[in-house]
């Protein structure tokens, strides 16, 4: 019997094998550098950040700083880049880390939770001090820190001093924190920690994006500084807010504007508590704040979801709600760098009241700076449709666009979106592509 190939099955395999042989490849680089970025270094207290908004990295770095100001060797690195043989050569960590949702390790986290706190080491050898960042509205209040630091202690590593809990940035928390840091530095002349100032901001424009929506009323605001100048920011940062109901928990936001446009763009939807009282921020900004108040507002950066690296390439924006606020920015630095590979895929209730940004996003479609525009309204139907479902049905042109180095953020609400985007970029692209671009930073998230 004659065997013969068919060439164009032939090419077609391997074709298959050598993609699947490449992303198998920039999955061990990505791992590999990050096992050298831990391994490698030379410090002698390593300060792990697990965060998803920035608020541990922002802390690691000033724990580091003050050892390092005491005399010490320290150096601060994501949790993303620790594995079970960094963890095993070190033996002093300060560990500070923030707890997603209902009790589960920030995106940075998350590998380390799953696989390297699925295993059962010996870690007699390590000295370990654990911060965990909470808010105590939630359930599972600094949920990820407390089983982070319990798996450490059930596998024999000493604890420094007790767990430090910092419900909502607690300023008595914090200064517990640095004052065993500084024991530890053998310094007492570290600066404290504190955030910058709030300025004075006024209200310059407010509309009701959704009128007639079945949802809560969401506004975009529009503010300035009472003094004229726009401090600088970059898309995917954050405003926060202290309203004067609560002013001790300020309230983030994503930031929907670029500075270049004369004013800091807010899309803020208006709460309701069970007894029917407006939220503290939000019913004062939507509701109670004339443009004669003052407005106490910051900027912070927010560097897990700016474009930093991912500037040049193709951007997939997926989100729901107010997330298209962050969105938005995103897009609209990459458009003013004449960039137009840019695709949004976006949720919400109806196309008659919630089609946000409307004229906005159909003119840049229009002018090629969107080059695709997918939208999934929930009620529009009888079967319920979201944003997660356009993931699936475009499942091959999602492919075809991460082949080419796109990059993925999504920006919205915690509770179904993000968990289902999730699932369903795992169901397109396959867990171990997603693993891999999240290693890379080409696959973020600002979920609330």
């Amino acid at each position: 019997m004659i065997l013969t190939i068919d060439p164009v099955r032939l090419g077609s395999a391997l074709a298959l094998s050598g993609g699947y042989l490449a992303m198998c490849a920039a999955i061990w680089r990505a791992r590999a550098s990050a096992r050298r970025s831990v391994s490698t270094g030379t410090a002698d207290w390593l300060v792990v950040h697990a965060t998803q908004t920035g608020s541990a990295e922002y802390l690691a770095e000033r724990t580091a700083e003050t050892m390092r100001t005491g005399g010490l060797s320290a150096r601060a690195a994501c949790m993303s880049e620790l594995d079970a043989g960094a963890l095993g050569s070190a033996t002093r960590v300060l560990f500070i880390v923030s707890t997603y949702g209902e009790g589960d390790a920030p995106d940075s986290g998350a590998r380390f939770a799953a696989q390297t706190m699925g295993t059962t080491p010996n870690l007699s050898h390590l000295h370990y001090a654990v911060l965990a960042l909470g808010d105590s509205s939630y359930t599972n209040y600094c949920g990820f820190g407390r089983a982070l630091d319990g798996w450490l202690a059930a596998h024999g590593a000493t604890p420094l001093f007790d767990r430090i809990e910092v419900d909502r940035g607690n300023g008595d928390a914090l200064a517990e924190w640095q004052h065993h840091v500084g024991r530890l530095a053998g310094t007492s002349d570290a600066p404290d920690w504190e955030a910058p100032g709030y300025g004075d901001w006024r209200i310059a424009s407010r509309v009701l994006m959704n009128p007639g929506s079945a949802g809560a009323p969401l506004y975009r605001l529009g503010l300035v500084p009472l003094d004229g100048a726009l401090p600088d920011w970059e898309a995917g940062d954050l405003a926060q807010v202290s309203a004067p109901l609560d002013p001790d928990h300020p309230r983030e936001y994503s930031i929907a504007s670029l500075p270049g446009e004369g004013e800091l763009a807010l899309m803020v939807r208006r709460q309701r508590r069970e007894d029917g009282s407006l939220g503290a921020a939000s019913g004062w900004l939507c509701d109670h704040a004339m443009e004669t108040d003052v407005i106490k507002l910051r900027v912070r950066a927010h560097g897990r979801f700016r474009l930093n690296g991912n500037a040049a390439r193709p951007l997939i924006a997926i989100g729901n709600g107010s997330g298209l606020a962050g969105l938005r920015a995103l897009i609209k630095s990459r458009i003013d760098a004449g960039k137009g590979d840019n695709w949004l895929l976006f949720g919400e209730r109806n196309a008659a009241h919630d089609y946000l940004c409307r004229e906005e996003l159909q003119g840049w479609l229009a002018a090629s700076r969107l080059a695709q525009l997918d939208l999934a309204f929930s009620r529009d139907q009888s079967t319920p449709r979201y944003v997660q479902h356009l993931v699936r049905e475009h499942a091959q042109v999602l492919r075809s666009w991460v082949e080419e180095g796109a990059a993925i953020y999504v920006c919205g609400s915690l509770q179904g979106m993000a968990g289902g985007v999730h699932e369903a970029l795992v169901e397109v692209l396959g867990a171990e592509r997603v693993e891999a671009m999240t290693l890379e930073g080409r696959y973020r998230r600002d979920v609330y």
